[in-house]
């Protein structure tokens, strides 16, 4: 997909692909976000915005999503009054690309939710808490892909922001998707005062499995989608392992098969987000 503006055009993957998800609050000016390098802004009428500016936020996000604007949008967990009042004012605009569900708990969230929209809108499922992490699997099955809210998720449980501590859920999620046939899923972003963590970060999500981050700061964008996209190096290596395994003299053994699917992999990712 290419999103044209004033002054520039951005190529963006689908959202399935797609690396970074810019959490933009719905205050004033959040069209501005639009011709960011993120893969996929998000209009924020959940946690983005205090309680007392949510109706306006929900008021502006309907009436851009009504006009000739099209973005994905944040809303508030299943249920929850706030749930209804985000459902009552977009789920019906023909600009409605997809709904980031928050605080997800259960299958149940996710397809009362889908049931409120269109046939066919995508919901990614934010999974924030220790009971969603038991319930990854199900949750899996009912949506169309897993994001980590890291935040909501601490708070819950306790736990440090140590990628060792964050090693299990993670891979809960990592897991749950491959097996529900989900994209790989989106992990929590980097807070701007902990810019200077942002590489590292993202080298963990991509060690993890995931191949997505959320994104709080547009700015983050550029080096996200460069570190979770497959590099030089690797493409180049990815080529050279085909061209080994294909050789007439090749020795195959019984990780052939898993070393050419990765490679194979490698330079199929690398094709779709046009880096190849």
């Amino acid at each position: 997909m290419t999103v044209f503006s004033e002054t520039h055009c951005v190529h963006r993957p689908h959202w399935s692909l797609a690396r970074t998800w810019l959490l933009e609050p719905a205050r004033p000016g959040f069209t501005s976000a639009l011709s960011s390098e993120a893969d996929v802004v998000v209009l924020d009428i959940e946690d983005g915005l205090p309680d007392a500016e949510k109706p306006a936020g929900r008021h502006a996000v309907a009436e851009y999503l009504h006009g000739d604007g099209r973005a994905w949008v944040r809303i508030s967990s299943a249920g929850t009054p706030d749930w209804h009042a985000d459902l009552d004012a977009v789920a019906a605009a023909p600009g409605l690309a997809g709904v980031m569900l928050a605080k997800s708990v259960s299958a149940h969230d996710v397809v009362s939710t889908a049931q409120r929209l269109p046939a066919g809108t995508p919901v990614v499922a934010l999974v924030e808490s220790a009971l969603g992490i038991e319930s990854a699997l199900e949750i899996a099955r009912s949506c169309a892909r897993i994001a980590f809210g890291i935040g909501d998720f601490r708070r819950d449980t306790g736990m440090c922001a140590d990628p060792m501590v964050l090693a299990y859920p993670r891979a809960r999620l990592v897991i749950a998707s491959r097996a529900a046939g989900l994209p790989a899923p989106i992990d929590g972003p980097t807070l701007r005062v902990n810019a200077a963590d942002l590489a590292r970060d993202t080298e963990v999500a991509k060690a993890a499995g995931m191949t997505g981050r959320l994104c709080l700061d547009g700015g983050h964008a550029a080096a996200i989608n460069r570190l979770l996209s497959p590099s030089p190096d690797e493409i180049d290596s990815a080529r050279a392992t085909l061209a080994r395994l294909d050789a007439p003299t090749s020795h195959y053994d019984g990780s052939a098969g898993p070393t050419r699917a990765r490679a194979e992999s490698v330079l199929d990712l690398a094709a779709k987000l046009g880096v190849l």
